[in-house]
């Protein structure tokens, strides 16, 4: 029986993997038959249209927003902190902190205002009408932060995997011959393919170099984007070697190797706590389905012996 309901089970997963991935396959399918389809008709006219009228109505939405933004705006360490927490995720735009700032507060009253109106509907008492309102205008003010610390984590983190290989590539660039400058815009071209995000950091930092930006500073602008500790390591080794007039290859590789060495420790770390993460979820999902599948018809059994035994028919 118990073997039974495990192969029933197994069959059924099967199957049902299988029926969603051909259901994605054939969306997927469809959806490119259907663009393909609109190019060969009208010549993609109707598909420029509509991303101009979306990119329209972006930018009036972002307009509007910093112009909020800009009334609501918090002091100048505030606005200090919050610049650099967007800047590591990946906004570099001027008005980014207006229009973040904009964002937060509307909806934070809009979250708040649906908590007014549900309250109302459902007729809750009044202690509970406040709690709904106030964890209706905390959730609409901590999102947009969320969201934003999400993708700096994100994108901080896809930049520590990609910079030992972007450094092993500068390594290649350097002892073929390349200068410094030469290899950063090498590497920004090359490491497209592995992080695009570490590949626009290079890409930024050649053309502050070429727009007239002392090296130095350049660097030191690439470790201040990214808000991270190697990448500020790495730029610091840059500016010493350089400094110093010391061997740029020698110094690379010995940085490249040690990068290699802490991605390889970090991946580690990460294999040492599954174990530890796994827990939680075995114990409260998968160990009772077991206990039911393994001792639910041994239950029923004892159960039907004790009537039995008692004299009940």
């Amino acid at each position: 029986m118990i073997w039974f309901v495990v192969g029933l089970t197994a069959i059924s997963v099967t199957l049902l993997v299988l029926g969603g991935s051909q259901l994605v396959t054939q969306s997927d399918t469809r959806l490119v038959r259907r663009r393909l389809q609109s190019l060969a008709t009208n010549g993609g006219v109707q598909e420029v249209r509509e991303r101009r009228r979306r990119r329209a109505q972006r930018e009036s939405l972002e307009n509007f927003l910093e112009a909020f933004g800009a009334r609501v705006g918090s002091n100048a360490a505030g606005k200090k902190k919050l610049r650099d927490t967007l800047l590591h995720a990946g906004f570099r735009h001027p008005s980014a902190g207006l229009i973040f700032m904009g964002t937060r507060v509307a909806l934070a009253a809009i979250f708040l205002f649906l908590g007014i109106v549900a309250a109302a509907i459902f007729g809750v008492s009044p202690q509970n009408r406040l709690f709904m309102v106030a964890a209706g205008f905390l959730f609409g003010w901590m999102v947009p932060f969320m969201a934003v610390k999400r993708k700096m984590r994100r994108r901080q983190d896809e930049l520590q995997r990609a910079l030992p290989d972007a450094l092993d590539l500068m390594v290649v660039c350097v002892e073929a011959g390349l200068g410094l400058n030469q290899a950063l815009v090498r590497v920004g071209e090359e490491i497209d393919r592995v992080s695009s995000a570490l590949s626009e950091e290079f890409v930024l930092v050649s053309l502050e170099i070429r727009a007239g930006t002392p090296r130095d500073d350049a660097l030191r602008h690439l470790g201040d984007r990214t808000g991270l500790a190697e990448v500020r390591s790495f730029v610091s080794m840059l500016i010493q070697t350089d400094r110093f007039g010391t061997s740029i290859a020698h110094a690379l590789r010995i940085h490249a190797d040690e990068s290699r060495t802490r991605r390889r420790q970090m991946a580690e770390e990460a294999a040492a706590k599954l174990a530890v993460k796994l827990l939680i979820p075995i114990v409260l999902f998968i160990f009772p389905s077991l206990f039911i599948v393994i001792l639910g018809p041994a239950i029923f059994r004892i159960g039907e012996l004790f009537g039995v035994m008692g004299g009940v028919p």
